[in-house]
């Protein structure tokens, strides 16, 4: 059976998230073993009695295989913590979600994802600062991350679009429940060009409850949250604060301090976010000029495995080469023989004690090798 519909069982079983399913794969190894394996096991593994019962029941009930062919067949994909194509970012956060239906289709440039989100009573100025703000990203190379809700979000979706950038949608529901239903249009043309992301299995309705936990993947996915405008209990701050708790950039645009939806963004601002004055200053906090270089890195065809295996790990940040070789899972000698190659190709540098970046340089080469092949 395809490994992913274990990890489809255990998301439909209710008290199960990332913590005990991390719990079930070291105490079983696989989600396989820990599927089929009897009550007393699964105790001994840390499952209460409830909990037991819930997958029991779901075990009883579930043909596993037609869920996930279901799911395949609608043009869904699955990704799990052990799909090559799980976010990267995503990955790096605390109790990342271990199933991810995924509408449309991710791209390596989406790491370089910031979200913008805000009121669903947007005003005339939070509508222009939105639309401003989607569309200077979009047109700089940086996808747009958002909810689909009313307001500010599905403003922040149509401007990314609009200037013929990428935009990732994440719902408080399954994929194909979509909310506010006057966006189903909306939805398409982000699956067209993006992704439409949720955690939660398909036929999941779009119950209030749902919506806080799903907003730790809109921050998740991105460099950096943008919040144009929120009033005093805006799920926009919640999503800032788990920006903060990431470790991620939080930005809030200045309103009128008369304005109920300025309130929370004012309030952002005095508790130490960035205000945000112009679209460029995402650009100059977040160093992200280099963001066609970064980009033009990524297509660059690396000439056997162990070069595109390179790539999927350096970045911007640097990273030490014995790391580079426990993630690659490659020996020392193969990942320097491997980064020398990638270096005279200028597409990474050295930056001192065996720590490697992308090279800034590499968009010239990029260029040039392209120029000469024309």
């Amino acid at each position: 059976m395809d490994p992913r519909a274990y990890w489809l069982g255990f998301n439909l079983v209710k008290g199960i998230g990332s913590v005990r399913l991390q719990g079930l794969l070291s105490y079983f190894g696989s989600l396989e073993i820990a599927w089929q394996a009897p009550p007393e096991a699964l105790k001994n593994a840390g499952l209460s009695t409830k909990v037991i019962g819930n997958l029991l029941k779901v075990r009883s009930e579930v043909e596993l295989e037609a869920v996930l062919e279901r799911i395949l067949s609608n043009g869904i994909q699955v990704l799990t913590w052990e799909s090559e194509a799980y976010p990267r970012r995503l990955k790096e956060i605390d109790q990342p979600p271990p199933v991810l239906y995924v509408s449309g289709s991710l791209a390596v440039e989406d790491e370089w994802a910031v979200a913008i989100v805000g009121t669903r009573r947007v005003t005339a100025y939070g509508r222009q600062m939105a639309e401003e703000l989607a569309g200077y990203l979009s047109s700089n190379g940086i996808a747009v991350v958002s909810g689909l809700a009313r307001g500010i979000d599905g403003l922040a979706h149509k401007a990314a679009l609009s200037a013929g950038g990428r935009t990732i949608a994440v719902l408080g529901s399954g994929v194909d429940r979509i909310y506010p239903p006057e966006h189903r249009r909306l939805a398409e043309e982000i699956s067209a060009h993006g992704a439409i992301i949720s955690d939660y299995a398909l036929g999941t309705p779009p119950e209030g409850s749902n919506f806080p936990p799903r907003n730790r993947i809109i921050s998740g996915l991105s460099l950096a949250v943008i919040v144009v405008e929120a009033g005093k209990k805006s799920g926009a701050l919640i999503t800032a604060r788990f920006a903060a708790d990431q470790g991620r950039d939080v930005f809030a645009v200045p309103g009128n301090v008369h304005a109920p939806q300025s309130i929370g963004t004012n309030q952002l601002i005095q508790e130490g976010a960035r205000p945000l004055l112009k679209p460029q200053d995402v650009l100059e906090a977040l160093n992200l000029q280099q963001i066609q270089e970064y980009r033009a890195a990524r297509h660059v065809i690396p000439s056997d495995a162990v070069e595109a295996k390179l790539l999927d790990i350096i970045h911007a940040e640097p990273v030490h080469v014995d790391e580079i070789s426990r993630e690659a899972g490659y020996s020392i000698e193969k990942v320097s023989a491997a980064l020398t190659m990638l270096e005279l190709k200028g597409v990474v540098r050295q930056v001192g004690g065996m720590q490697y970046v992308m090279a800034r340089e590499m968009t010239a080469s990029y260029e040039t090798g392209n120029d000469s092949e024309d």
